[in-house]
Order: structure tokens, then C-alpha cells, then sequence
């Protein structure tokens, strides 16, 4: 705004100086017109310089001094017809007014240089009409420029929600590329679906669909940085354009903005890579989009531009066996209080190629690039092997152990079979195995995926559903699905605080497991009074770190060995199971 000021200031100046210099006559006062241009040079160049950092309001005062200085312009000009052509100029007051400002304070803008018009001329000695025609003048251009610039922004603006809509966004997504060219920072682009919208139109009409993306539109601006771009992509899909973010911080912002509003939401993240065009970050975010949605809905799935140098790491680490498993104990919460009863197997791994990418992040990466068959066999072999090693370290030990498993691997028809090839292979007792689902795999359920479940059951397996709470949690669904355990997620077990009460889901989970006779392992246990609320509440099995935090299987057996009690034969209950307590 200050710069098409400054210009208008300056070009006016210029022309003003031009003129004043050549045109006859001597009836006015040339050096007052010179004076006027000159300033009008002057505060030109002033805002271009410095007009960007001004307050808006002062803007205001430079529109009126204008039409102010040409008004003595027109008034003091050597002679008449000089006059009558300098008031072309108060166009300019028009047009600027009309460009930068609501039509409220537009039209005072224009109306009053109109008025000015009016009055300088025939304070010229000219006839009364004389002022019509440039103050009609200036008034239609002001007009036209006011409507034609407003409808250029609507068409970069949603009515509804007041957000830029796609043709917005796509204006905006191209300088945002070349910005993270020029300073080499990050730059990502998320697409947001609220699923299901087509069902709130269907049953409870449009004004309410309208409603819901008004309050998310609402909801998730209040979450965003200033340079942070949200805009209405098109029906029920918007579109976040995140300058200076990496992938992962993205997915972590996603998920902050998943939380934030009830119904479900299915996301696309990418981020761009140097060469790459706008349209085909869209594409990609697209395509994260689109997988997220298939995968059965209410997720969000990272469509990595670094995804491939990361697969081609990943597949030479798999074939290697350079990916580590860890162990982190979980604990009983009854009469063997804070004794290890088991533990659950976690990959770990440090890529060269992306090293921030996260246990979740690697295995999107699997899957897309169908490595997760081979992964998930890896983890699972190389923990069966571990759990063995400890079981013979340690004879007495009544261990169970828990390991992942991916939703696609539980598709496969011979998932069943490879776990029980697995088992034969490594000894370890398939009653001692549990498998853990997340909810968000368990969404997209197919027939083979249940058949292998009741497969593994028949056989001894125990089938744990993981994050218990967070995605697609019904009675329908646990009445339904093979399950033995629950584990309830982590961001249950946060919400417990002693300057609060505990959260009533717990309790509510807790029944309904003890009515299901389902075991319930509660997670991200960090607190001893998180451990406190959780042995009130009825729960017998907890992990986190207020226990233990993972180990390699050597590091877990040495912290064993350590804690090991002499064999004094006083403490019957560390006989009896041969664990002890663990932190």
C-alpha cells in the first residue's frame, strides 16, 4: 500500500515539476505549484523508502495532504487551462483511496477531494459547473478501481469461512517457494479432509455442514503461526502451507489440529525439495491424502520428498540386520507391585539420510515401499530370539513378550503362518507372545485380518489392540475383533495430575475391560502418583518411563543380574517368579 502511495506521490510530483517549468503565464503562483510538486516528490520518495514500516492510520493523513496539494496546485497554476489539467490529478487521491481502504473511509477519501473540485475551480473565476466533470471523473474511477479490486480479492477469498481459497492459496504457495529457495529452510504442505462432511449434509442439512467448517476454520487458526497459511482448499479439504517446517514438525502441528476438533480427520503431508514446482507439492500431499483415507481414515500419512534415499537406507539396513530392537519392561500393579511381568519390543534405528525420522515416520516409509514384510519379520525374529536369551538368563522367568505389528502385515494371507515359522524357529512359546494392533490398523479391518487373528489365538497368541482410545474405539468393535489386552494410550495416563482429578475415562475403561475380562496395560506411566491413580483405579499392568526406559536385551540382562537379591532365602515372592523390581 505504501509503495503504490509513494508512487502515485511521486509521478504526480514529477509531472507537477515538469508543467510548472514549461507552461506559460503569470496569473497564478508558479513558485507555490513548484513548492507543492516538490513536497509532493519528497513525501513520495519518503514512502517508498520508509512507508512499509509506517502505521496504517498515518496513511489516512498522506491520502488527504494530497488531495490538498493539488488542490493549491489547481488553484495557484499561471494559468487556466494548467489548472483544469492538474485536476486530472485528484483521479490519483481516487484510486489510491479505492485500492487500500474500505469503502466506508474510501468514500471519504473520494468524497472529499470531490469536494475540493467542486470548489477550486470556480474559485478560478470559472463557471459554477465548470468542477463537474473531473469531480465526476474522479468519482467513477474511484468507483470502478473500489469494485474491481474487490472482486479480484473475493476471488482469492472463501465467503464462508473467510479463508483464502485455492486459487488463493496457489498465489500464495508460489512466493513461498521461492522464499525457501532464497534461505534453504523447510517448507511443507499439509491437505486436511474431515471425514465423513457428505453425511452432516445429507442428514442434518447444509447449514449445519456450513457451521462445522466455520467453527474448524476457527478452531485451527487460533493454533497457527502468523506466517502460516490456511486456506479452504475446496468442499470439506483444506490446505496448510508451512514455511520454515520440516516434515516432522509438520506431522506433529497435523496432529495438534487433528486433536482440536471432534470429528475425524484424514491428512496428506509433504514438504519441497529444491526443482520441485508448486503444483507438484500439491500432488504429493495429495497422494498422502489419498493413503491416509484408503488406510481406513482418521490418520495422517507423511508422502516424504526424502522418502527415497530413506527406503533405499532402510532396505540395505533390513538386509544387513543393522536395526536394533530395545525392551521396555512392563510392570504388575497388584501383588507383585512394580515388578517386571514382561516387555514390549521397539525399533530402533538412526538413518543418515533423514536422522529425525521417527519410529512412526519409518514405518510409512515400509509400507509404501513394501519393505514392512520384511521389517516387521526382523523385529519380530530378532525379539523372539532376545526373549529366549532372557528366559534362559534367567529360568524362572514367566515372560511375556509384545511385539508390534502392521496392519498391512495382518492382511496378508500367510501372516499367521510366517509367525508361526518365526516361533518354531526360535523357540519361543507362542502362549508367550503377544501381538499388538493399533486401532487407527484395526479401522481399516478386512475378513483375511480377522481370519489370521482367530488363527494366532487358536494357537496360543494373544492379540493386544494398542493406543486403546484414540481412533475407532466401539463396543462393536472389541465384540468383534480378536482381543485378550488393552493398552490404554499415553494421553490418558498424562491427563492425570495431582492438581486434578483423574481423567473418568479411565475408570469407565478400566470396568469395561474387567466386564470383557480383558488384561489393560496402561502406558507412558512417568509419575509415582500417576502409578498410584492407576492401582486405585483397578489397573494391573503399566509401562513408561517412571519404571524403565528401553534397553537393548545385553543392558537389560546386566540391570537384572544387578538387582538380583543374594540367595538368602528371605524374599519368597523374587523366588517365585525370579523378577525383581525394576527402577
Amino acid at each position: 500500500m505504501a509503495r503504490t502511495t509513494g508512487a502515485f506521490y511521486v509521478l504526480g510530483g514529477v509531472l507537477g515539476l515538469t508543467i510548472t517549468a514549461v507552461a506559460p503565464g503569470d496569473d497564478g503562483n508558479r513558485l507555490l505549484v513548484g513548492t507543492a510538486a516538490a513536497v509532493a516528490l519528497v513525501l513520495g520518495l519518503t514512502l517508498l523508502v520508509w512507508g512499509p514500516r509506517m502505521p496504517h492510520a498515518l496513511h489516512h493523513l498522506y491520502l488527504a495532504t494530497a488531495a490538498v496539494l493539488v488542490t493549491i496546485a489547481v488553484h495557484d497554476f499561471p494559468n487556466l487551462v494548467g489548472g483544469i489539467t492538474l485536476a486530472s490529478f485528484y483521479v490519483f487521491v481516487a484510486c489510491d483511496a479505492a485500492l487500500f481502504f474500505a469503502w466506508p473511509q474510501a468514500v471519504a477519501h473520494i468524497g472529499f477531494a470531490m469536494a475540493l473540485c467542486l470548489w477550486v475551480l470556480p474559485a478560478r473565476d470559472l463557471p459554477w459547473w465548470s468542477g463537474l466533470i473531473p469531480a465526476g471523473v474522479t468519482f467513477g474511477a474511484g468507483v470502478v478501481v473500489g469494485i474491481l479490486t474487490r472482486m479480484a480479492s473475493d476471488a482469492d477469498i472463501d465467503v464462508l469461512t473467510g479463508l483464502l481459497n485455492r486459487r488463493g492459496f496457489e498465489k500464495q504457495l508460489n512466493p513461498a517457494i521461492d522464499a525457501a529457495g532464497r534461505s534453504g529452510q523447510g517448507l511443507s504442505l499439509v491437505l486436511v479432509d474431515l471425514d465423513r462432511f457428505q453425511k452432516i449434509n445429507d442428514h442434518l442439512g447444509h447449514r449445519a455442514g456450513d457451521a462445522v467448517l466455520q467453527r474448524v476454520a476457527d478452531s485451527w487458526l487460533d493454533l497457527l503461526a502468523p506466517d502460516q497459511v490456511l486456506a479452504r482448499f475446496g468442499g470439506d479439504v483444506f490446505a496448510l502451507l508451512l514455511p520454515g517446517t520440516t516434515e516432522q514438525a509438520a506431522i506433529l502441528l497435523t496432529e495438534k489440529l487433528r486433536a482440536a476438533v471432534t470429528m475425524g480427520c484424514s491428512a496428506g503431508v509433504t514438504s519441497w525439495q529444491p526443482g520441485e514446482s508448486g503444483s507438484l507439492l500439491i500432488s504429493r500431499a495429495d497422494v498422502g491424502l489419498y493413503r491416509a483415507k484408503q488406510a481406513g481414515r482418521n490418520r495422517t500419512v507423511l508422502e516424504s520428498s526424502r522418502q527415497l534415499p530413506l527406503a533405499v537406507e532402510l532396505r540395505e539396513a533390513i538386509d544387513r540386520g543393522a536395526l536394533d530392537v530395545h525392551y521396555q519392561p512392563i510392570v504388575s500393579l497388584t501383588e507383585d507391585g512394580g515388578q517386571a511381568v514382561g516387555v514390549e519390543a521397539l525399533l530402533r534405528w538412526s538413518s543418515n539420510a533423514q536422522p529425525e525420522v521417527t519410529t512412526e515416520g519409518l514405518i510409512r516409509v515400509a509400507e509404501e515401499y513394501d519393505l514392512i514384510s520384511d521389517l516387521d519379520e526382523l523385529v519380530l525374529r530378532r525379539a523372539c530370539a532376545d526373549a529366549a536369551r532372557l528366559q534362559e538368563s534367567f529360568a524362572s522367568l514367566d515372560l511375556t513378550l509384545n511385539v508390534n505389528v502392521s496392519g498391512l502385515e495382518l492382511a496378508e494371507p500367510d501372516y499367521a503362518e510366517r509367525v508361526a515359522t518365526i516361533l518354531s524357529d526360535t523357540g519361543w512359546p507362542a502362549d508367550q507372545l503377544v501381538l499388538e494392533v493399533t486401532e487407527s490398523e484395526l479401522a481399516a479391518e478386512s475378513q483375511t485380518a480377522i481370519t489370521n487373528l482367530h488363527t494366532l489365538r487358536d494357537r496360543g497368541v494373544r492379540i493386544a489392540i494398542d493406543d486403546f482410545g484414540t481412533g475407532y474405539s466401539s463396543l462393536s468393535r472389541l465384540a468383534t475383533i480378536p482381543s485378550d489386552i488393552l493398552k490404554v494410550d499415553q494421553s490418558f495416563v498424562a491427563a492425570i495430575r495431582s492438581d486434578s482429578p483423574a481423567p473418568p475415562l479411565l475408570g469407565v475403561i478400566a470396568a469395561l475391560s474387567k466386564s470383557l475380562d480383558l488384561q489393560v496395560i496402561a502406558e507412558g506411566v512417568e509419575t509415582e502418583y500417576q502409578a498410584a491413580v492407576l492401582t486405585e483405579l483397578g489397573f494391573a499392568l503399566a509401562q513408561g518411563y517412571h519404571y524403565s526406559d528401553s534397553h537393548p536385551v545385553s543392558e537389560l540382562i546386566n540391570d537384572l543380574n544387578d538387582a538380583r537379591p543374594r540367595p538368602t532365602g528371605t524374599d519368597d515372592s523374587v523366588a517365585a517368579n525370579g523378577w525383581i523390581p525394576l527402577g
